[in-house]
């Protein structure tokens, strides 16, 4: 029998809800998560239980951080990025962000972060640009041209990854400050 079961994610950005209930529909199910791989979620096979998950942002956990969360009725389940954490409990546990002021500050956090990234990204398209204008002037090699183009076009993939959860924690957060 299979003991390890992969499952997609929507991105936490976009369907952090949506995700976290369907772990707690294969956890009744004896599916339990694991760990967080890559576009997804790692679930091992247990007995079911009736358990229901959170995800908070905090980079730098340390001891202090899990204790919180432990003495709330929470269990850490896993860690990916040094900064996503998951957490289980029972049902009718209190939630980890029960007021609106706390949601928006765990978003403003992650927005922060990927927003970093997404800069950080945005700036070298800027320079690999000008290396392209540049060359096309005869100011610098046709090559470098070349491999700006290149480097233009990976980066522009890349940038769908900070990019797109950025804007999807301003949508949420745009949501939060009308409610």
């Amino acid at each position: 029998m299979k003991k390890t079961k992969y499952i997609l994610s929507g991105g936490i950005a976009f369907t952090e809800q949506e995700d976290l209930q369907q772990l707690s529909d294969y956890a009744k199910k004896g599916w339990l998560l694991d760990r967080m791989v890559f576009f997804g979620y790692a679930l091992k096979k247990g007995e079911p239980q009736d358990l229901i998950y959170s995800l908070d942002f905090q980079k730098h956990a340390d001891d202090e951080y899990f204790m919180l969360f432990e003495e709330a009725g929470w269990q850490h389940v896993c860690t990916t990025g040094h900064a996503t954490h998951i957490f289980s409990a029972s049902p009718g546990t209190k939630p980890i962000y029960s007021d609106i002021e706390t949601i928006i500050d765990k978003y403003k956090r992650e927005k922060h972060f990927v927003g970093k990234a997404a800069l950080s990204i945005l700036v070298a398209m800027v320079f690999l640009l000008l290396f392209d204008v540049m060359s096309l002037y005869g100011w610098l090699p046709e090559a470098v041209g070349t491999i700006s183009e290149i480097l233009l076009a990976i980066s522009t993939v890349i940038l769908v990854f900070p990019g797109l959860p950025y804007l999807a924690y301003q949508r949420k957060l745009k949501k939060l400050s009308n409610t």
